[in-house]
């Protein structure tokens, strides 16, 4: 069939055909924010008539009346994966292979149908802190049934280019090699857009392509062709003016945005950015904010192209890719002139000259502290209460100073000592101003004779080779090395739990002394406890300030009042004696980031790793499982693949599992750091011959479902209601014993019995992962009932067929005397509708109300699909399956697929 805007299809110069929304001569496309337009012109692209109906090109059309309301599909062009999230996305796929061949179908037919880019760059842990190349042996050793699993799949499946260890981290990949602006597939050209599973997507933004972070169930969905669906958003223009001060780095800038937006209530919108400041800012600064945006909730924070977008490719691109990017953007008014207003819905305007210097902390991104004031607020964090802040330490306790010994010197901790500063690979070292800032920073305190104490955790994870050259060729390596700085290879390693343990004595020390040490980090997360369990304070700053605090030795410090340290000459040394000046880093940016960087690159992706290069992989269509392997295993979510489609289950006489309260986070629900050798799921390695040097940490083993079932709520900072204090545990309420979570949920389901949450607001907020769903469905809870839910958390229920109940406004656990050892009865109808509102019943005859948030029909669909992967086997790929026809006849009675 003719595809219905053909009509639309317009040529370019030089061959390249495009659908140009501007032939519909419709005024109303002049006045669309430029990233409604991205969503505008994939509609109009993918109209097929089923997932993306004229109806949908229209609603997006008229977005100034259907913002809010119209649910709408967009498809993007790629789909980005992180091997945490990526193996269980990969092993879902080769399941899935394994599944339609037991139904006499050939398995080579499965395969993403968008393109999709998998950045192995998540499995580096510290093992070396100044040896990076004992850090890759290390990871090829400790990853290694994962690595070949990886490499069988970038041999197996069509639609897949896999990015080997120790290249980049994924963030960085999508700004340096993978992002194109606009992509060419079969003659046509389009906007490139991407949605991801790491939480630094956002991060593209910044280089005028849309895209944002989604749950790993979600990206399966794109990976086999299925659109997202999101409301239309509103947009939030945030009009920046004024001149930057020189002292203000991108991190102080993103920070003051942060919180303005925050207090301007976009949750769920876009933010487009416009006005003359925009033009101060480089592409470098620009992905800068754009990685943030998750902190205020925006879905995107999004910097249309201009011009220097296109001087930042001049230096990665060719010549004429660069020529064609321009003429398309120009052709269908997707490039911004900044100095030239626009119309926008609403705008925040925010001074760029009135930005401070700022932290955040102590366990919370959004607490945000200004330099100026650090001291200070560390000082009222001690006396305050335990809290999101406070640490409630005795007044009397607060000047406690503890001695030891380390490489035979001695030392002192106090409350606030630093004992973990990191350099690491998220937020900002995609921005070589930020990057070099620290490096001269470190060149000037050597010069002048600072040291940092050793027994303080250094390390600097470049997030990509393109930043140690560019480290290393503006020669401040070296002193980034003599401060203990070592590059320590290239992945997320210290913001995902996976720092080296610390000295034992220090461990011993803050113990001993019940010292509140600190962690200083350039990263975006650092809930308590993450990066350590023995360290609770933990601050984000740029990467400069990680230096500045890691040579003062402490954050109770003053900059403008007290020296960073004294010279063996005796001399104090004040931060702004070897601060660099905005100038010196522009400098030394202009003459050293230059377009052989990126050439470096692309260099060492064509050679690739050697040690990736030498792993063996089967040369098979399934993949042959090993039975042994505690990495990899065939999960059981196809096991009960079945013809019929159940109607909707009622859940009788359910138990709470878990009594939870607000803010439960999407590390309280997956852990993604070390397994603690006490856990449930060290119960199980050990029972398959592992010792706990070789437990490895939950990210590396999320292609094991029988480890990260066992891992689910498995943290020890979960505050279950049950239980009192912080920790893994439940309460078995037949039996009454306090049981691990995973030991209670595995009674339960050997006795029969469903299962349910009972939660506060804001539950699964956090990093996307999508254990935090399949987790929770293989321990057997069907319903997690809440005051709010984190939108994307309740999306990944919906898709493994857990239903997100909401207590109606007003209502809560507490309002309705409810203690959690009653008995639930929820009673669902044979038709579900969005939004619905569901009875609750108790077996203490208590009755009330919750609304099911299925925000559209096909949230429904999934639902009763149940578990989202057999959804995603039959909904997005039921074109390739047409030798299925029972299948097809039962389902198509459900989603009217053709």
């Amino acid at each position: 069939a003719e595809h219905p805007y053909s009509h639309l299809i317009d040529t370019l110069k030089d061959g390249n055909k495009f659908f140009s929304p501007q032939k519909l001569n419709d005024p109303r496309y002049d006045q669309l924010p430029l990233s409604i337009r991205v969503l505008l012109e994939a509609a109009i692209r993918n109209c097929d008539g089923f997932y993306t109906k004229e109806e949908d090109v229209q609603n997006i059309l008229d977005w100034q009346q259907q913002q809010n309301r119209a649910e709408v599909p967009f498809s993007p062009a790629r789909v980005l994966l992180q091997d945490f999230t990526g193996i269980p996305a990969m092993v879902d796929l080769a399941a899935m292979r394994d599944a339609v061949a037991k139904h006499g179908v050939d398995p080579s037919l499965v395969n993403p149908k968008c393109p999709t880019d998998l950045i192995v760059d998540h499995s580096l842990q510290i093992d070396y802190s100044k040896w990076s190349l004992k850090n890759q042996e290390m990871e090829l050793i400790r990853n290694k049934e994962r690595l070949q699993f990886f490499k069988w799949c970038s041999k197996a499946f069509k639609n897949v280019n896999m990015v080997p260890p120790d290249i980049g981290a994924v963030h960085q990949m999508n700004l340096e090699y993978l992002s194109r602006v606009v992509q060419v597939t079969d003659g046509f050209i389009y906007p490139d857009s991407v949605v991801g599973t790491d939480s630094h997507t956002t991060m593209i933004n910044g280089l005028g392509i849309l895209g944002w972070g989604v749950g790993g169930i979600e990206s399966e969905a794109v990976m086999l062709g299925q659109p997202v669906s999101l409301t239309l958003p509103q947009v939030v223009g945030c009009k920046l003016v004024g001149s930057i001060n020189p002292l203000t780095t991108s991190i102080d800038i993103v920070l003051g945005i942060t919180k303005h937006l925050r207090q301007a209530g976009i949750a769920g919108k876009f933010v487009e950015f416009f006005g003359p400041g925009v033009s101060q800012l480089s592409a470098p600064d620009r992905t800068t904010i754009a990685n943030m945006c998750p902190e205020y909730n925006a879905t995107v924070s999004f910097f249309p192209v201009d011009q220097v977008t296109l001087k930042h490719f001049k230096k990665t691109s060719e010549p004429e890719k660069l020529e064609l990017l321009e003429s398309y953007m120009k052709a269908v008014k997707l490039f911004r002139i900044y100095e030239d207003p626009s119309e926008d819905p609403q705008y925040s305007e925010i001074n760029l000259s009135s930005i401070m210097p700022y932290v955040s902390g102590p366990k919370r991104p959004q607490d945000r502290v200004a330099v100026s004031s650090m001291k200070e607020d560390f000082q009222s964090c001690l006396d305050e209460k335990v809290g999101f802040k406070g640490f409630h330490i005795a007044k009397e306790k607060q000047d406690t100073r503890v001695p030891f010994l380390h490489c035979g010197q001695e030392y002192q901790l106090s409350h606030g000592s630093v004992v973990i500063a990191a350099v690491i690979s998220c937020t900002n070292n995609c921005n070589p101003s930020v990057m070099l800032t620290a490096g001269l920073l470190a060149k000037k305190a050597v010069e002048a004779g600072l040291v940092v104490k050793p027994y303080i955790r250094t390390s600097l994870a470049p997030g990509s080779g393109m930043v140690t050259h560019y480290l290393n060729t503006s020669g401040v390596l070296p002193y980034f090395s003599q401060l203990g700085f070592e590059v320590i290879g290239y992945g997320c390693a210290t913001c995902v739990g996976n720092t080296a343990p610390l000295p034992e004595a220090v461990v011993d020390v803050i113990k001993q002394g019940d010292l509140v040490a600190c962690g200083v980090l350039s990263g975006n997360r650092h809930f308590e406890g993450r990066l350590c369990d023995c360290v609770r304070a933990n601050y984000l700053a740029s990467p400069p300030l990680v230096v500045a605090y890691a040579l003062a030795g402490t954050v109770g410090i003053d900059f403008e009042k007290e020296p960073l340290g004294v010279t063996s000459e005796g001399k104090e040394v004040y931060l702004c004696d070897i601060w660099p000046t905005r100038e010196e880093v522009q400098q030394t940016e202009e003459d050293r980031v230059i377009s052989s960087i990126f050439k470096d690159l692309r260099g060492r992706m064509e050679k690739g790793n050697m040690l990736w290069n030498n792993i063996e992989c089967p040369d098979s269509v399934v993949f042959p499982w090993d039975h042994k392997s505690t990495y990899i295993r065939s999960p059981s979510f196809f096991s009960k693949l079945s013809i019929e489609v159940p109607p909707p289950q009622s859940i009788e006489s359910a138990h709470v599992l878990l009594f939870l309260g607000n803010k439960v986070t999407t590390d309280h629900i997956s852990p993604a750091g070390s397994i603690a050798r006490v856990s449930a799921a060290a119960k199980y390695l050990l029972s398959k011959r592992l010792t706990p040097r070789e437990f490895n940490s939950y990210g590396a083993r999320r292609g094991n479902d029988a480890v990260m079932t066992r891992g689910t709520f498995a943290s020890i900072k979960l505050q279950n209601r049950f239980i009192g204090k912080p920790g893994p545990k439940t309460l078995h309420i037949p039996s009454g014993q306090t049981l691990d979570v995973f030991e209670a949920a595995d009674r339960y389901q050997r006795d029969g019995i469903p299962l349910i949450i009972l939660a506060g607001k804001d539950y699964g907020s956090g990093n996307s992962r999508d254990w935090v769903a399949k987790g929770p469905y293989l321990l057997g809870v069907r319903a997690v009932i809440a005051e709010s839910f984190e939108k994307l958390h309740k999306n990944q229920l919906v898709g493994m067929g857990i239903i997100p109940l909401q207590f109606l406004p007003g209502e809560n656990a507490d309002s309705l005397e409810l203690s959690g050892k009653e008995r639930f009865t929820i009673t669902l109808p044979d038709s579900l509708s969005p939004r619905q509102q569901l009875t609750v019943k108790t077996s203490q005859e208590k009755s009330f109300f919750v609304t099911a948030l299925f925000d559209t029909e096909k949230d429904v669909i999934f639902f009763r699909l149940q578990p989202g992967p057999q959804a995603l086997l039959i909904v997005p790929s039921s074109h390739h399956f047409t030798r299925l026809s029972a299948w097809m006849e039962k389902k198509e009675q459900l989603i009217g697929a053709t």
